[in-house]
């Protein structure tokens, strides 16, 4: 897949605001923008809105009021059959994995090369050695209801980058694993950064932000986004 040209905004927010219902906004005011290439950690405390942030990056909401725009679409002027090729440069990894319980590790991964129309030829070579490399060669015909939390969640990760997107979106992808397997996991969202993909990972470890402190944070609370350094 090709990507944008270093510096360029990949998604901006402009006073954006959102509420559910009838509620309070949970954002306020968010304006930030990100440039294309960039690696991002976005932190806060519980309940502050990083959950619903990523929502509105990955167009599973649409804000209550002011702009977003992703890959120079303005998403309030764009069309709904025209989302689903913008979702397509999009990877996401959820905090609830959302794998698809009849699939293998193998198949839940290739999914989205699948629906791509890579060649079966080149899913079967670089699949398992995704899933190799985190760990879990010895579970690609497994499925998601005999794997741990772990387990599930290095497969929803590997799922999100094996196509190399645009945007990768992480909500919490180390909260079930173990420190080698979070630090594993962090080279290999570096490792893609280093090939053009803007990474955005909402964490509570503060220890990981700090062995990664060379990555700018943005900080959620109070409905506003802060930037920390």
């Amino acid at each position: 897949m090709r990507h944008r040209p270093r510096g360029e905004n990949i998604i901006s927010f402009d006073s954006v605001g959102l509420r559910y219902g009838l509620g309070p906004e949970v954002l306020r005011d968010v304006t930030f923008a990100l440039p294309s290439g960039s690696f991002h950690f976005l932190t806060g405390p519980s309940g502050a809105g990083k959950s619903s942030l990523l929502r509105l990056m990955y167009l599973g909401l649409r804000p209550t009021r002011g702009r977003v725009v992703l890959f120079d679409r303005d998403i309030a002027t764009t069309r709904r059959y025209e989302l689903p090729a913008l979702r397509r440069r999009i990877g996401v990894v959820f905090q609830e994995f959302r794998l698809l319980d009849h699939l293998t590790a193998l198949d839940n991964v290739a999914l989205p090369l699948r629906v791509r129309g890579v060649r079966e030829a080149e899913i079967r070579k670089h699949v398992p050695e995704l899933l190799s490399w985190v760990g879990l060669a010895d579970q690609l015909g497994a499925k998601p209801s005999t794997l741990s939390g772990g387990q599930k969640q290095r497969v929803a990760i590997a799922r999100a980058v094996i196509g190399r997107p645009d945007l990768l979106l992480a909500d919490e992808p180390t909260g079930n694993v173990d420190d080698r397997i979070a630090m594993r996991l962090m080279h290999l969202f570096e490792e893609l950064n280093k090939l053009g993909t803007t990474i955005v990972v909402a964490t509570h470890n503060e220890s990981l932000v700090s062995r990664f402190s060379h990555n700018p944070r943005l900080h959620l609370e109070h409905g506003q986004v802060t930037r920390v350094n």
